[in-house]
C-alpha cells in the first residue's frame, strides 16, 4: 500500500513512486484540454476546471475548439477530428477531454491512430472516461498504445464543490509519471470468494459498458485474451447492464478474461416490481454461469472519487482479506 503521507487513502489508491527526494519534480505539467464528444454545456464548470488546476500547478492550454457546438456535440465531427489531432500535436503532457456525452464513435474511422502512437510514445498521456472508451479500446485495437481512464476537467475538476483529493491525487500521479497501482476495499463475499487469487501480466482493459459492447463487431474492439477487463456505467437499468453483459458473455469476451472489475453502475432509474433482481443477482448469476472472478467496488465510474486506470497496460492483481490491490508499475 501507499506510504501514510500519500494523498491516497490506503482504501481507494493511487499507487506511486516519487523521485529520489520524496518529491514531485519540479516544472510546471502541461495539460491540453479538448472536447472530442458532446459539446460543453457548463461553462461555468469548465472556467472552474481551468482554474483549479492552474492552482495546482498545471499550466493548461484550451483548445480553440473546446467550446463549439454543433446539435449535441463539440462541434461537427470534422472540428472535433480536428481537435483530437491537435490534441496529440500539442506535446502536452496530458490531453485532458473536457466532458464525455457522445460522439467519438463517429470519429473511430478517421482518426490518425499513428499520430496518436507517437505522442503517447513521446510523453502524452491521452485521459477520459465513459465516451473516452471508444477512443481509448480502438487506439489499443489499432496500436496498442496505453492511455488512462480517468478524469475529466468538468465532471472532476469542476464541480461545484472542490474536487475529490483522491481522483486529483492520481491525476497528479499520471500527469507526472509516476501512478504506479491502486487498491480498494472489497465486501466480505467478495473476500471469502476470491482471497489469495493472484493474477500476473495480464492487460488491463475496459471502460465504459455500454460504450465497449456498442463496439462489438467493429475493427475498434481489442482482441484481448487472458486479459483483466474492467466496466462501469451510468444510467442503465439492471436488465439493460444485464443485457450487455450477456452480449459480451455470449460473444466469447468475458471466457477470453481471467477476471472481471465491476466500477459504479449509478443513476439507474427505479424499478420497484423487479422482485429481487438487481445488480446484486445479475453478478450472482453471472459468477456462477462463467466461473469469471467478479470483483466489485472498483472505484471508478461515473462517480466522484476515481482512479486511473492504464488501458491496455500489464497489470497485476491481488485480493487480500478485505482490499485488491491492482499495480503495474512505471509505464
Amino acid at each position: 500500500m501507499p506510504p501514510a503521507n500519500h494523498p491516497c487513502t490506503p482504501a481507494c489508491a493511487c499507487h506511486a513512486q516519487q523521485d529520489g527526494h520524496g518529491q514531485r519534480p519540479e516544472r510546471a505539467r502541461q495539460v491540453y484540454v479538448y472536447s472530442p464528444s458532446g459539446a460543453v454545456r457548463d461553462r461555468a464548470a469548465l472556467r472552474r476546471g481551468v482554474r483549479r488546476l492552474q492552482q495546482a500547478g498545471f499550466a493548461l492550454t484550451l483548445d480553440e475548439g473546446a467550446l463549439l457546438r454543433e446539435s449535441r456535440f463539440a462541434g461537427t465531427h470534422a472540428q472535433r477530428l480536428d481537435a483530437l489531432h491537435r490534441a496529440a500535436r500539442s506535446g502536452a503532457d496530458v490531453a485532458l477531454i473536457s466532458r464525455g456525452g457522445y460522439g467519438l464513435n463517429h470519429l473511430l474511422p478517421h482518426i490518425d491512430y499513428a499520430l496518436l502512437a507517437r505522442a503517447i510514445a513521446q510523453g502524452t498521456q491521452f485521459m477520459g472516461f465513459s465516451d473516452f472508451t471508444a477512443l481509448q479500446l480502438a487506439l489499443l485495437a489499432h496500436t496498442g498504445a496505453i492511455s488512462w481512464a480517468g478524469a475529466s476537467l468538468c465532471a472532476d475538476f469542476g464541480t461545484a464543490q472542490p474536487p475529490d483529493e483522491i481522483t486529483q491525487a492520481c491525476f497528479e500521479d499520471v500527469a507526472h509519471g509516476i501512478a504506479e497501482g491502486t487498491g480498494w476495499r472489497i465486501g466480505k463475499e467478495c473476500a471469502a470468494a476470491y482471497q489469495g487469487l493472484h493474477i500476473e501480466q495480464a492487460r488491463l482493459w475496459g471502460g465504459n459498458l455500454a460504450v465497449l459492447a456498442s463496439l462489438i463487431g467493429t475493427p475498434h474492439l481489442p482482441a484481448i485474451e487472458g486479459g483483466i477487463l474492467f466496466l462501469e456505467d451510468v444510467g442503465e437499468a439492471p436488465y439493460r447492464v444485464e443485457r450487455m453483459l450477456v452480449q459480451l458473455e455470449q460473444a466469447g469476451i468475458l471466457a477470453r478474461q481471467q477476471a472481471l472489475l465491476l466500477g459504479h453502475f449509478t443513476e439507474a432509474p427505479p424499478a420497484p416490481r423487479e422482485r429481487g433482481y438487481h445488480l446484486g443477482s445479475i453478478i450472482a448469476a453471472l459468477r456462477e454461469r462463467t466461473g469469471l472472478p467478479v470483483l466489485t467496488g472498483l472505484p471508478f465510474g461515473h462517480v466522484r472519487t476515481k482512479v486511473c486506470l492504464p488501458v491496455g497496460a500489464k497489470v497485476q492483481l491481488q485480493v487480500g482479506a478485505r482490499e485488491a490491490m491492482l499495480v503495474w508499475g512505471h509505464l
